[in-house]
C-alpha cells in the first residue's frame, strides 16, 4: 500500500490583529500531497540534479530552493541573472513541475472579512486553515485507500508548537464534516511533522515554489486582487491547474474563506 506525505507551507500569517493591513489580511496554506515512495525514486533526486547542474549545489552543504530569492537571482541563485541562464533554467523547472506527479491543496483565509463576520471568534485562523486542508487529503486517501502523514515547514518555537497542538487537536476530535475516526484510520500518526526548509526537504521547496502563485491565482478569482500575475507566476498557475485536487471534475484544491 502506498502512503502519503502532505507538505505544507504557509503565505501570510495567521494574525487577526493584523487583518486590516492589506499586506497582511490573507493567509493561505498550500499542500502538496506525494507519494513518499516517488519521492525517493523521482522527486528528490532529479529536484537536486536541476540545483547542481545550474548552481553547483553539493551534497555536503545542499542549496534550497527558495521562491523570492529566485525570483530575484539572489545568492546563491546569482547565475540567474545571466538572461540566457535564466531562460534555461526556467524552462527545465517548468518542465519538472509539470512532469512530476502530485496533487495540490490551497486553502485561503480573508482574516478582515472573517474578524467582521465573527465577533465571537472560537478558530485560530491557522487551525480554520489547516482543518479545511486536512479534510481534502483525508477525502485524497480515502478515496486512494491509502494512508498518510502530514509535514509543515517549522516556523520555530512556539509557532511549532501551536501547529502541533491544532493538528493533535484535530486527529483527537475531527472537525463538523469528518470525524475522528477517519482522522485517525487513514493518518499514520497524531503527531505533525515540522522541519524547517533548510534539512533540504524536496517537498518543502515544491509547497514554496508553488504557494505564493496559488495564492494569487484564489484572490484573483475572487476579486481581492487587482493587479495580474507576474509572467512566471502565470505558468506556475497554468501548471498547477492539472495539478489540483479533483473528484469527478468537482474542484475541492482550491478554497477561499
Amino acid at each position: 500500500m502506498s502512503k502519503f506525505r502532505l507538505y505544507i507551507d504557509e503565505s501570510g500569517n495567521s494574525d487577526l490583529g493584523s487583518s486590516e493591513n492589506p499586506i497582511h489580511r490573507f493567509l493561505s496554506l498550500t499542500g502538496v500531497i506525494v507519494d513518499l515512495a516517488y519521492v525517493g525514486t523521482t522527486l528528490f533526486p532529479q529536484l537536486e540534479a536541476l540545483k547542481r547542474k545550474y548552481f553547483n549545489s553539493h551534497p555536503d552543504e545542499p542549496l534550497v530552493l527558495h521562491r523570492k530569492e529566485l525570483l530575484q537571482a539572489k545568492f546563491p541563485f546569482e547565475n540567474l541573472r545571466v538572461a540566457e541562464t535564466r531562460r534555461a533554467f526556467d524552462a527545465e523547472f517548468l518542465g519538472l513541475l509539470e512532469a512530476w506527479e502530485y496533487t495540490v491543496i490551497t486553502v485561503c483565509l480573508d482574516k478582515m472579512e472573517h474578524k467582521k463576520t465573527y465577533q465571537v471568534w472560537t478558530y485560530d485562523p491557522y487551525h480554520y486553515c489547516l482543518a479545511l486542508l486536512l479534510e481534502r487529503y483525508i477525502m485524497f486517501l480515502e478515496r486512494k485507500k491509502c494512508s498518510g502523514d502530514v509535514l509543515a515547514e517549522s516556523r520555530g518555537g512556539k509557532e511549532d508548537q501551536r501547529l502541533k497542538n491544532s493538528f493533535l487537536n484535530l486527529w483527537r476530535e475531527g472537525t463538523q464534516y469528518i470525524g475522528p475516526e477517519r482522522f485517525q484510520a487513514t493518518l499514520t500518526s497524531k503527531q505533525l511533522k515540522v522541519k524547517s526548509k533548510a534539512n533540504n526537504i524536496s517537498g518543502l521547496q515544491i509547497a514554496d515554489v508553488l504557494s505564493h502563485p496559488s495564492r494569487s491565482e484564489i484572490l484573483l478569482e475572487n476579486g481581492k486582487r487587482m493587479e495580474s500575475l507576474a509572467p512566471f507566476a502565470r505558468k506556475i498557475v497554468s501548471i498547477l491547474n492539472d495539478k489540483y485536487y479533483r473528484v469527478d471534475e468537482k474542484m475541492y484544491g482550491k478554497k477561499f474563506l
